[in-house]
């Protein structure tokens, strides 16, 4: 985790400081921070207005955004971290630390570099996807009830990605695009609550039982009745079950993917499907 958070860390500072050293404030003359005048492409040196530096310093901000996602292949990190840290860390890290990907793309790489989203909008639907199956064909193998939530955020996260990247091709003047990113900003709050809801479940059952091992609970229903009822309560919230919160967002995601991007649309959908049976 560390390693990880490092490097992007890291790339995201040299693609900052490229930025800061090539906008000019046009209040003092000077170079600025100020992500206003950073996002007005006349405050931009002949340098950072080429195209391939461009190209350049949005990877460095992306790489750095989709290791906090995770982004599928930047997630190796986190089963393991999930798997290692005490329930509180995990509530924090699924609840918080996971939306600063997304949000640093929407709130940063967005409106400095829109050209940039535009043209990597099909990469980031498509890397979408895969974090959708890929997460949840790993959670649908686990025996550990914690790497079970774990990859089932790297899914969930797969669906805010997808809504992202849609809304950047469709142009957000677009109902479809207004649709795909407001399903994507709802996606990351519901998955901070139902991820968080569902750790501290699994922190609950570990501190009674001390292992987690999803074959050795059979019949928990009839010994924890509560304890099932509220489980019960986070897991359909997962998996998108209509009247909870985890079903608007993704909703809202395919409403507004599927005008632009019809194909990979459909595979994602396939991601419901396989979280209703990992759950």
């Amino acid at each position: 985790f560390f390693l990880y958070t490092l490097a992007g860390s890291v790339l995201m500072l040299l693609a900052m400081i490229a930025l800061y050293l090539n906008t000019i404030d046009p209040e003092t003359g000077g170079h600025t921070f100020n992500m206003l005048h950073m996002m007005d492409q006349a405050n931009h040196n002949t340098w950072l207005q080429a195209a391939n530096i461009r190209h350049l310093i949005w990877f460095g901000l992306f790489i750095g955004f989709a290791i906090k996602i995770p982004a599928f292949p930047f997630h190796t990190w986190l089963p393991d971290a999930h798997v290692e840290a005490p329930t509180a860390v995990s509530v924090i890290l699924a609840g918080v630390l996971l939306k600063m990907g997304t949000y640093g793309i929407l709130r940063i790489s967005y409106p400095i570099l829109p050209d940039q989203a535009q043209w990597f909008a099909y990469a980031m639907v498509c890397m979408g996807a895969v974090n959708i199956l890929y997460g949840a064909y790993c959670a649908m193998a686990q025996s550990d009830m914690k790497k079970l939530v774990a990859y089932s955020s790297v899914s969930h996260m797969g669906y805010v990605m997808l809504g992202m990247g849609a809304a950047a091709k469709i142009g957000l003047d677009l109902p479809s695009a207004q649709a795909a990113l407001n399903g994507a900003v709802f996606q990351m709050f519901a998955h901070g609550t139902i991820t968080a809801m569902m750790f501290l479940c699994v922190g609950v059952i570990y501190d009674r039982a001390h292992h987690r091992n999803i074959d050795g609970f059979g019949g928990l229903g009839m010994q924890m009745p509560i304890y099932f009822t509220v489980f019960s309560f986070a897991l359909f919230a997962a998996l998108g079950l209509p009247g909870l919160n985890g079903f608007i967002g993704e909703a809202m995601i395919f409403m507004g993917t599927f005008p632009a991007f019809q194909t990979v649309a459909i595979i994602s959908a396939l991601g419901i499907i396989i979280g209703a049976a990992y759950v």
